[in-house]
């Protein structure tokens, strides 16, 4: 009995590492990124395996907030949208100690539009996948330490994260978010910029 006890006690101090964790530093760059829309649907979520239930209106209000706790930070000068659609999730119901413990998933379609362009960026969407965080379930499973609303609001986070990791990425390998070299060098060169300025 004391060994679950303290195993549970390190369950519940990892768990407090969730997606969160950062939120107190300043946003990493993403160059001249501005989070306009944040659009999140749920027309096909699918329910998981030894899942707890979880509605549409649940699955789109958390991620949402999530999305926008960690993006509205940020305040470049052009305009972007998320389009995101949950396509499955797994809210782990309590599992047996050290034989079977469910993991909670979360399966999101993210889409990135450019205002200016009038475009996606992604022409598929991309496709994030995010387990519960490390230690929440290793022995004993969220199912035992988390509620539903907990582990949604977790996973959510995590996911929230994945999504900033996905576009650190495409901005340095495909250029995402960087400003037009064209469109700086006409503001440079126009009088009336100049004049607004002073």
């Amino acid at each position: 009995m004391t060994r679950l006890l303290a195993a549970m006690m390190m369950v519940l101090t990892l768990g407090a590492c969730a997606g969160n964790a950062d939120l107190d530093q300043p946003p990493v760059p993403l160059g001249d990124f501005s989070l306009t829309h944040n659009i999140v649907v749920a027309p096909n979520a699918q329910r998981g395996p030894f899942s707890r239930p979880a509605t549409d209106e649940d699955l789109i209000e958390t991620v949402r907030n999530a999305i926008a706790e960690r993006f509205d930070r940020y305040d470049g000068a052009s305009r972007y949208h998320f389009g995101i659609s949950v396509e499955g999730y797994v809210l782990a119901v309590p599992g047996v100690p050290l034989v079977v413990s469910p993991k909670s998933a979360l399966i999101l379609n993210l889409t990135v539009w450019d205002d200016a362009a009038g475009k996606k960026l992604n022409e598929e969407p991309k496709q994030i996948t995010v387990l519960e965080t490390f230690g929440t379930g290793t022995i004993i499973g969220s199912g035992y330490t988390l509620s539903a609303e907990e582990q949604l609001l977790q996973l959510s986070q995590n996911a929230a994260k994945s999504v900033e990791r996905y576009l650190v990425r495409q901005m340095k390998e495909e250029g995402w978010f960087m400003p037009d070299p064209a469109a700086v060098a006409a503001d440079a060169e126009d009088p009336a910029a100049d004049a607004s300025a002073g």
